[in-house]
């Protein structure tokens, strides 16, 4: 390596490096502050807090390195032009694309290692960021009864519209359900107001219901009865809950219970989902046409109403005004209004299904292609800000600061708005992963074209030497 490429790349990384520091500790502290309720309250030790750290650490990676890339190389490229090295470097005959070479090649390797960390650090990290999130709700719950939203607490999932008191120990309007053996919701407490009461050293925590109903639905062992949904509803003045809460004071934080998120899994694992997800929306559709068939079609009429008079018929048609007396028309309506109220409750349930399951499988997608964006755009932002600097020839923490925040912003808005419209199904996941890349690539292009010509970003001479030339026209029409 030249003594010149030494230069350039010790004197970008004593940039680089610093800069990232404080770009991924800024972040650090937006982070803590996004989840300071989570956190708050919990008399987690140390070590929580640090490994709490440790894990969103690189889930800010993504915004930090492409930021940083950005700003370091306008800093940079712009102090080399302010300073006239960069003119020094030309009288020697290195042109810009000369100094740049070995910068672009550290940065390509930057780009590949960005694109391994996604693929291995960040699922990892974001697996066990996840799940000490989880782990730390099961600390104090009853300190975290959040207002308007079910609240896991021991044996029951409590939801209240508002808390008050000193120590916001009275609740109005309760909801209880209460946890069995089968899944589902069968116990269900409601009441106007309650009260929790506890003791310091105890693990049970006392809720005084006042003014309430208890709905217990009764299980049947046929499905006769079992469609009846038969309930027992009991009304109460007063109702004592006793909730013990031993078992959630021992909460391992490194228990691993989730691994299915889109962010916890690598390029194979992402694959291999998106597959599984495809086949699901692909059968269900091709599941509902065959029902919707079954149900509305001549065989399932045939089938319903039992039909004999018309043996030899061979398309899925008919004509029931003509074939069947009146009774037989009745029973037709009925059964085919029933059949088309079925089936449109069916298509309802399938498409709110078929979305949930279609958002998701964009997500994965776009978690995929991220994977690969990371590493490109941390090369073409690279080739936007060298340029950039070289054209401006201010280096410092002052304009190039701005100009790089603002293109930055620019770049990181674009592409939320491209994944939220993909999220959606508005535009394919593909299209909502390169986007912003796939706009500042041009512009990269540009920048470099205009510094290599030793050009401005625009040409204000073209704009400004009309004006000059009438205005000089009408001064010597004025002297004559």
């Amino acid at each position: 390596m030249k003594i010149l490429d030494r230069y350039i790349l010790t004197t970008f990384l004593k940039t680089f490096f610093p800069l990232f520091i404080i770009i991924m500790f800024i972040l650090l502290l937006q982070t803590i502050w996004l989840f300071i309720s989570e956190l708050a309250g919990k008399d987690l030790d140390l070590s929580v807090i640090i490994k709490f750290l440790t894990f969103a650490t690189p889930r800010l990676i993504p915004m930090v390195l492409p930021l940083t890339i950005l700003l370091t190389s306008i800093m940079i490229f712009g102090n080399f032009a302010e300073n006239y090295e960069f003119a020094a470097m030309k009288s020697s005959g290195i042109s810009l694309q000369r100094a740049m070479r070995t910068l672009s090649v550290f940065i390509f390797f930057v780009g590949i290692g960005a694109f391994l960390f996604s693929n291995t650090v960040i699922p990892s990290s974001e697996k066990r960021f996840i799940n000490l999130r989880k782990n730390i709700v099961k600390v104090k719950p009853a300190m975290v009864i959040t207002p308007n939203q079910f609240n896991d607490l021991g044996d029951i999932n409590i939801k209240v519209s508002e808390k008050y008191g000193d120590n916001d120990q009275f609740l109005r309007d309760v909801i209880i359900h209460k946890k069995a053996a089968r899944p589902g919701n069968f116990t269900v407490i409601k009441a106007m107001d309650g009260e929790l009461k506890g003791n310091v050293n105890s693990d049970l925590i006392t809720l005084i219901l006042n003014d309430g109903n208890y709905y217990d639905e009764i299980q049947q062992k046929t499905s006769s009865r079992r469609n009846k949904l038969p309930f027992a509803k009991t009304h109460f003045e007063k109702y004592i809950l006793n909730i013990d809460l031993s078992s959630l004071g021992n909460v391992d934080m490194d228990s691993q219970q989730y691994s299915k998120g889109y962010n916890m899994l690598n390029v194979n694992g992402l694959k291999k989902e998106i597959d599984t997800l495809s086949i699901q929306v692909n059968r269900d559709v091709k599941a509902m046409g065959v029902e919707v068939d079954r149900r509305i079609g001549f065989n399932g009429l045939n089938k319903n109403i039992k039909i004999d008079t018309i043996q030899d018929l061979k398309k899925d048609t008919l004509d029931v005004m003509t074939h069947f007396d009146t009774t037989k028309k009745i029973q037709i309506y009925l059964s085919a209004t029933s059949n088309a109220e079925g089936v449109v409750r069916r298509i309802n349930t399938l498409q709110t299904k078929t979305v949930n399951r279609k958002r998701a499988l964009n997500k994965y997608e776009m978690s995929l292609h991220d994977k690969y964006a990371l590493g490109i755009s941390c090369i073409i932002l690279f080739f936007v800000g060298a340029p950039l600097g070289a054209i401006i020839r201010k280096g410092g923490l002052g304009l190039p600061i701005v100009i790089g925040v603002v293109l930055f912003l620019t770049y990181h808005f674009i592409g939320i708005f491209a994944k939220n419209s993909a999220e959606e199904g508005g535009i394919p996941p593909f299209i909502g992963s390169w986007l912003s890349t796939a706009i500042i690539f041009p512009l990269s292009i540009f920048l470099t074209r205009r510094a290599t010509t030793d050009r401005g970003i625009f040409s204000f001479d073209n704009f400004i030497q009309p004006i000059r030339d009438f205005f000089a026209k009408r001064s010597s029409k004025s002297k004559e």
